[in-house]
């Protein structure tokens, strides 16, 4: 490969709005992103408290933010019923659903490397 070449294909990596692997980091770079997604795959719609519980050394603060960015990112469906305290159910999308065997095989690859 030629020294041009190279410059070429580095280049990707060093235009911040389009690299493609800072946007993977960025949008999963919260240890608590793919835990949430797992539990919500694993048990379908979850209520905030199960998902909590589920992830005890998650504050709720954080879980809160977490799942509002997932939501924002149309990876999270959070569904409010109109009741007395309010119930709130997170389920996970159609988009986050065909993401989960990407998770899993990357799950599957650090256990059977380390």
């Amino acid at each position: 490969m030629s020294e041009l070449d190279l410059k070429e294909n580095l280049k990707k990596f060093s235009h911040i709005d389009t690299c493609p692997i800072r946007n993977v980091i960025s949008k999963f770079s919260s240890k608590w992103a793919l835990l949430v997604l797992c539990v919500l795959a694993e048990n379908g719609t979850t209520r905030f408290n199960a998902i909590a519980k589920a992830l005890p050394d998650i504050s709720p603060k954080v879980l809160t933010d977490t799942l509002r960015t997932l939501e924002s990112l149309g990876l999270v469906s959070r569904t409010i019923y109109p009741e007395v305290p309010p119930k709130v159910d997170y389920t996970l999308t159609e988009k986050a659903q065909t993401l989960m065997p990407i998770i899993y095989d990357m799950v599957n690859w650090v256990r059977e490397q380390y």
